[in-house]
């Protein structure tokens, strides 16, 4: 598998081998293990829209970061809609604290500005991290079912390509943990939207459940990786990490399976 666990501290995280291989940058995708959050956010909860203690969110951030090493102090986050803008930002959009409002709604995050930790969150939607090394430019995308019908990673990849002179073939990209085609089933609008943005490419993804008629298993990973393949990202510059987060409520949580119940996760990129 391209990626490889780790657990600093307790703070249970993947990382991408070829990010890491590459150097130059600091990443990872956390799990729910490792923090000071109480049930039924424990415990590595990085969310105050849930309904945690201030307190352990901030020392949930400060530990997750020292795992992962990035910066606390350089965070960049962004108010997450479920569109495809994605936001190139620089050392002004530093938030002043963890848990400042943040006022901005995007998707993605980009930037070639060493030291900024862009930082993402899920909790069954894709997150997905770009990285080229070469150019050193490096971006973060949320990407759940709207987000990949909008083709948000791609579109990321493009910006990389477009506003800071990347290559596609130059680009790394890590697909995280998120909800597997063996969790998603859906009625037969998701597929219809998927299909109507995105054409019949997307089809192959997207299998009627035969004993469940008019249900759908879509499989949003397979998607992202077939729309990053097509934005000229080469196939074995692409990791995709399996594991399902509805599947696995031992190192993660599920909105889908939990409901309000539940924490958020984050994922982070550096430049060092």
């Amino acid at each position: 598998m391209p990626f490889t666990k780790q657990s600093v501290n307790d703070v249970v995280f993947h990382t991408a081998n070829p990010f890491t291989e590459a150097g130059g940058v600091a990443h990872g995708f956390a799990a729910r293990l490792g923090g000071v959050s109480a049930p039924p956010w424990d415990s590595l909860n990085i969310s105050l829209s849930r309904g945690d203690n201030p307190a352990a969110v901030r020392e949930n951030y400060h530990r997750m970061c020292t795992a992962l090493g990035t910066d606390v102090n350089k965070l960049v986050m962004t108010h997450q809609v479920h569109e495809d803008y994605i936001r190139p930002v620089g050392p002004g959009d530093i938030l002043p604290d963890p848990l400042a409002p943040i006022e901005v709604d995007a998707d993605g995050l980009i930037t070639d500005t060493p030291g900024l930790c862009l930082t993402i969150f899920y909790a069954d939607c894709i997150p997905v991290l770009l990285y080229d090394p070469q150019k050193r430019v490096i971006a973060a995308v949320h990407s759940g079912w709207r987000g990949t019908a909008l083709a948000i990673a791609q579109k990321a990849a493009g910006k990389m390509v477009a506003e800071y002179g990347c290559r596609p073939g130059d680009i790394l990209a890590a697909i995280g943990p998120g909800i597997g085609p063996c969790c998603f089933e859906t009625h037969a609008d998701v597929p219809t939207a998927l299909t109507a943005q995105l054409g019949q490419g997307a089809a192959p993804y997207i299998i009627p459940k035969v004993e469940r008629p008019g249900k759908f298993a879509v499989d949003l990973k397979g998607i992202i990786r077939w729309e990053l393949l097509e934005g000229g990202l080469r196939e074995e510059n692409i990791s995709t990490l399996p594991l399902c987060t509805a599947c696995h409520p031992e190192l993660y949580w599920s909105h889908r399976k939990m409901g309000e119940q539940r924490g958020n996760h984050a994922a982070m990129i550096q430049l060092n």
